[in-house]
């Protein structure tokens, strides 16, 4: 049994000197608890935020998982079952019914989507898109990050809600040849190819309706420069400071009022009621393979700083997971 603690906070971007791999504690089961072998970890932006202050040094940082129960002294929970919890990057976990929940395997359904299109990655897409933006058919939607794993989710959700126009911003020439071949995307924009904002006003000549932002700085400008009239904004995240670098508030701003724009941020903790509208949405069209969970895997628990890093520098195509 393994895990991975924070031996030291970082000052800019991370390094893998930060993390070590030691030998857990020998574990006793308690009544009411079950011990779990995970399957698949999950590593995301937000725990870059976390090692500034909330992940305590010394211990396993708070992180989604699949495990499958090895031995449970709850009522709740069966020996080979499968549950979610979020204990972080360690090969086993004890947990309880209160921080965790059993996950039904679905002929047709990748166990790992539960991570993906169809866990917090997915949730935050179908947040942004149906309660935030409140997408409308036809409308044109801006997806900033949009290689990522809530990017992808966002395009095959927006697709699937009848969106008009989906459009994409990314760092690389190949990623933007991706999302437009394999994802469903169909303009992709590379940010490094020059003004970001001129590139998206090419691509949406009309404007767009509707932005789901990553990315906050830059991207968040090129949208409200871009936007209609009453456009609207969903914040998901500003990946483009978590280090300590650039700027999270725009620099048009004030472009908001001038064009009677609404800009909302929300975090997908606080819409958790949505969860079983998105599975019963998504499970029919993850069947019949009209839609994907986009993935990169790394395996075994050995590879996981080094696929946080990559996810940190934008070398994945959709949810970065770990196998083990």
């Amino acid at each position: 049994m393994k895990e991975i603690r924070l031996v030291s906070r970082p000052s800019g971007f991370p390094t893998a000197s930060q993390f070590e791999l030691v030998d857990s504690p020998e574990i006793e089961l308690v009544p009411g608890a079950a011990l779990v072998e995970n399957l698949w970890l999950s590593v995301d932006p937000y725990m870059r935020q976390l090692m500034d202050s909330l992940w305590p040094v010394g211990e396993v940082g708070e992180g989604r998982a699949l495990g499958r129960v090895l031995q449970s002294l709850t009522p709740s929970y069966e020996p080979g079952q499968i549950v979610f919890h979020r204990q972080g990057w360690r090969t086993h976990a004890v947990v309880t019914p209160e921080d965790s929940r059993r996950i039904d395997r679905v002929p047709g359904v990748p166990l790992s989507a539960h991570l993906g299109i169809l866990g917090g990655t997915g949730l935050s897409a179908y947040v942004g898109l149906k309660r935030i933006l409140q997408l409308q058919p036809g409308e044109t939607l801006f997806v900033s990050a949009a290689a990522g794993g809530v990017g992808t989710a966002a395009a095959h959700l927006a697709r699937l809600l009848g969106a008009g126009r989906i459009i994409g911003s990314t760092g690389s020439a190949e990623k933007a040849k991706w999302l437009t071949t394999e994802v469903g995307f169909d303009a992709a924009l590379n940010y490094r190819d020059g003004s970001l904002a001129e590139q998206l006003a090419a691509a949406a000549p009309d404007g767009i309706d509707v932005c789901l932002d990553n990315v906050g700085g830059e991207h968040l400008a090129a949208a409200i420069d871009v936007l209609k009239p009453g456009g609207r904004i969903a914040w998901c995240g500003a990946v483009s400071t978590y280090n300590g670098e650039g700027d999270v508030a725009p620099r048009n701003l004030f472009e908001v009022v001038e064009k009677g724009l609404r800009l909302e941020g929300f975090l997908v903790r606080d819409n958790l009621d949505l969860r079983p509208e998105l599975i019963d949405f998504l499970t029919p069209h993850l069947q019949a393979g009209a839609v994907v969970s986009d993935e990169t895997v790394v395996h075994g628990i050995e590879g996981t700083v080094d696929a946080f890093l990559a996810m940190l520098r934008g070398e994945n195509l959709g949810k970065m997971l770990i196998q083990l």
